[in-house]
């Protein structure tokens, strides 16, 4: 478990200059060393040297995307990601998520959102730790990972999925509406994805986890109230 009196380090990643000096006070003040970088190539190269407890990547910048800079994170840490961006519709959105960040929040915005946001993802990071693997029947979730095991097959989910997944693990045994499960998702009400879509995705993981997902025994349906797993 990570010492709470040692100080993160936060990697800031914004070309404008403006709105980067305004997030560094504001981290700093809460406590967060805060390295500021403006470019894919320099935040990269800080990567590769240093050590780095959290990143929040602006996704237009001048050399490239913070997409790749999310990629190289995923693919060499275990590091909580946000994106700042001014686009938001929904392809890009799915596709920041997909590739492993852990929340997007469009500008503009405001700083205590922001702060809510981080606070948000470090929780569920810190869970993870406490609870390094969930086992449901011959379903095993490795959380410091985020990989899932069905026997001893790999169940690949997409980032969604295993978001809606690991939502129902940290609420072991509790019934969750269906409005609780698109907060988990993405830390505000639904704003992206709707309740039919809900539906689809639970329909997908029970595809992919329950021997029958006619009489599904991992993520059960409590009729009129929402979903659970566990006791």
């Amino acid at each position: 478990m990570t010492d709470t009196n040692v100080q993160k380090r936060l990697l800031l990643v914004e070309d404008d200059k403006s709105i980067a000096m305004g997030l560094e006070y504001s981290l700093t003040q809460e406590g967060y060393a805060v390295e500021i970088r403006e470019t894919v190539a320099d935040s990269i190269a800080w990567l590769k040297s240093a050590e780095c407890d959290f990143a929040v990547l602006d996704l237009s910048l001048p050399d490239g995307s913070g997409y790749e800079i999310c990629r190289y994170i995923k693919a060499h840490t275990d590091i909580p990601v946000i994106f700042l961006t001014a686009c938001d519709d929904e392809v890009n959105v799915v596709m920041g998520l997909d590739m492993g960040a852990d929340d997007y929040i469009t500008k503009p915005f405001r700083i205590r959102e922001l702060l809510s946001r981080i606070q948000s993802v470090s929780r569920r990071y810190n869970r993870q730790e406490a609870q390094p693997v969930a086992q449901y029947g011959d379903v095993r979730v490795n959380l410091k990972q985020a990989r899932v095991f069905k026997g001893d097959r790999e169940v690949l989910l997409t980032a969604l999925e295993y978001r809606l997944l690991l939502t129902l693990i940290q609420h072991e045994g509790q019934v969750l509406s269906r409005r609780q499960l698109l907060a988990g998702i993405w830390d505000v009400a639904g704003y992206f994805v709707n309740d039919n879509t809900l539906t689809v995705y639970i329909k997908r993981l029970r595809e992919k986890l329950e021997d029958n997902r006619e009489n599904p025994q991992i993520i059960r349906t409590v009729r009129g109230l929402g979903y659970k797993v566990g006791d």
